[in-house]
């Protein structure tokens, strides 16, 4: 029997299906360009899918930080999941993202689909070589731009280009908090686990694989079913004056992040499968030590859940044309080329994971505030045509231990997708692109990005010039706010405006002059401090609110006028996305915007950061 084969063209191919791949596809489709996504398990997401079921954190810092949640796409998707998965499955998740992709226009996505080889030529990428193993298909894809979100730097290993593994030396950068000599250590690879309460005694019988782990092995990691006394899980935490504070808390019912391993092996990719079937081992020997050694508060709890995929955290790291570092990250550094922001902790996971027992698991490094991440740690500074997203960007070791996580790497991933049809527009390459910066910073500040230190100032936007009333407001939060460029709190600044109740929420944007007006966007708040993300782990569920988001208008009525007569009205009525972006069904000539809050999700008051109109 013959095997199946067939070759595709695209303008963007996408490899890799996590968060970061997803948000780069997505992005990409969006803006026109023909799109692929290759992904080689059957479900999207990466970590935070079913499979891993890891969840989604960020700049925010478990809510430490306040007001610093992700955006855009995936906000999108963090949003409609909220909405139809309240009790945050994590399979259900899985479709939530499945249907984001599949039913993207321009994105075609290919599943079960494993990438064995690229075609290079020149210093660029022509096509990779794929095979589904599903359909027994061969495919060869060939595209303009490629992206790396493998996160192993896969592609870009394939075509050639430079990547590091390990740690830097102090001196490379001149990072206090690097080691003294350079290293190829790395943060190891976890299997989560879940329990359940079932409401009577259970007892297990531990296989006769499985280790054996003491109290004092553990002595350093937090396990008891209960607050903990050390916040993460065990981790040691350094903190700079000011800076937030991590969330306490060490639930059995959840796994733990700390089962860890492969930091410290010749190889964390090639040895992958040995380091999945050691860490088997560990799950069930620490889960024996939780139930029959001590009372650890776990006698009515079984073991519902392991998982067979690990988590990576880390491997190589392909090299832009900059290298953040920990210093940028600690400045809280905004650059000229930013495109995207992180603030999670840098930290430093114990090379020999659980097995370094006299050591805490990881060495946290907690700051204030956030950074901003350049344009240029986003592209290949050797093949011409390749781009990263992921954990993969181009970062020193410290800086990696904060940009790692799914939440900066998906606002990463939309900058990529973002950028990668810009090329294909003016049709330059990726590095290219940052003659263009200005362009591609206003685009995604259009579609919902945060890029701390950045406004809009889009000269397309009808609503800059416009002056702005309402019916009422609170101090703080006038109604010209709307028109201010920055689409958050930020600090003591609400840049929102809010009204003083339901009861008088109606805000009108005059404009400078009557206008031809095809688009309406308007942003809600859905409260950019309290988490929303699935998550195994109690107490990160019992800190989210109910149902949607109280901050979020639900039911409003928006309203085209000319001369004090309604040209085109539309009612929304249970909306739950942040960003609604409203098309007239033709461009309709205007001189105001009206935009009448009837119901939230719970606030007494209505809430809206910005609102933009464009003639298309």
């Amino acid at each position: 029997m013959s095997i199946n084969s067939i070759e595709r063209t695209y303008d963007v191919v996408v490899v890799g299906g996590g968060l970061s791949g997803m948000c780069a596809a997505i992005a990409a489709a969006r803006h026109g360009v023909k799109t692929a996504i290759i992904q080689n398990r059957s479900v999207f997401g990466g970590n935070a899918s079913s499979e891993v079921r890891m969840h989604i954190v960020g700049a925010s810092s478990h809510a430490a930080k306040r007001d610093l949640a992700e955006t855009g796409i995936l906000m999108e998707m963090l949003l409609e999941n909220k909405r139809r998965n309240p009790y945050a499955s994590f399979p259900v998740f899985d479709s939530i993202l499945w249907e984001t992709v599949t039913f993207q226009e321009n994105l075609d996505s290919y599943l079960n689909t494993n990438m064995d080889d690229a075609v290079v030529e020149n210093g660029r990428i022509l096509a990779v070589i794929c095979h589904q193993n599903t359909t027994e298909t061969e495919l060869k894809i060939f595209g303009k731009i490629f992206i790396d979100a493998t996160g192993h730097g896969t592609l870009g290993t394939m075509a050639g280009c430079d990547s590091r593994m390990g740690s830097e030396g102090k001196d490379a950068f001149g990072e206090p908090n690097a080691p003294d000599m350079a290293n190829t250590d790395t943060q190891g690879n976890t299997l989560m686990f879940s329990a359940i309460d079932r409401g009577e005694k259970v007892t297990f019988l531990k296989p006769k694989w499985a280790y054996t782990f003491t109290e004092e092995d553990l002595k350093y990691r937090e396990h008891a079913n209960s607050v903990g006394s050390h916040a993460d899980g065990g981790a040691l935490v350094e903190f700079e004056e000011g800076s937030g504070r991590l969330p306490h808390f060490s639930n059995v019912d959840n796994g733990y992040w700390w089962i860890e391993l492969g930091g410290n092996w010749d190889d964390i990719i090639r040895q992958g499968e040995e380091i999945r079937d050691e860490l088997v081992k560990c799950v069930y020997g620490v889960w024996d030590h939780l139930k029959n050694q001590g009372d650890h508060g776990v006698d009515n709890y079984d073991l519902d859940w392991v998982g067979m995929v690990p988590g990576y955290r880390e491997s190589r790291r392909l090299m832009g044309d900059y290298l953040l570092n920990e210093m940028d990250v600690r400045a809280n550094r905004v650059f000229e080329d930013a495109v995207a922001y992180g603030g999670w902790q840098m930290d430093q996971h114990t090379p020999g994971g659980i097995f370094d027992f006299d050591k805490h698991p990881s060495r946290i490094l907690n700051y204030d505030g956030c950074y901003t991440i350049p344009y240029r740690c986003f592209y290949s500074r050797q093949v011409s045509n390749l781009m990263m997203a992921g954990r993969d960007i181009s970062t020193t070791k410290m800086a990696f231990g904060s940009t790692r996580v799914m939440g900066t790497c998906a606002v990463g991933g939309q900058a990529a997708g973002t950028a990668a049809a810009i090329a294909i527009s003016k049709g330059c390459t990726p590095a290219q692109v940052g003659g263009y910066i200005d362009e591609l910073q206003q685009t995604l500040l259009k579609d919902d990005c945060y890029i701390p230190g950045f406004a809009n100032h889009d000269p397309a936007d009808l609503c800059r010039g416009a002056k702005v009333t309402a019916s009422s407001f609170r101090e703080g939060c006038e109604p010209e706010n709307v028109i201010n460029g920055v689409a958050r709190r930020v600090g003591s600044s609400e840049n929102a405006w809010e009204s003083r109740d339901l009861e008088s929420a109606v805000l009108t944007l005059t404009l400078a002059q009557a206008a031809k007006v095809g688009q309406i966007r308007i942003t809600f708040d859905p409260n950019l401090t309290r988490e929303i993300m699935p998550s195994m782990t109690r107490n990160v569920r019992e800190r989210q609110v109910k149902g949607m988001p109280h901050e979020l208008v639900r039911d409003y009525t928006v309203e085209a006028l000319l001369d004090g007569g309604v040209v085109w009205s539309k009612e929304v009525a249970d909306n739950y996305q942040r960003l609604n972006i409203h098309e007239l069904p033709q461009a309709l000539t205007c001189d105001s915007i009206r935009i009448t809050v009837h119901a939230t999700h719970g606030l007494n008051t209505a809430r809206i950061y910005e609102v933009r109109a464009y003639e298309k």
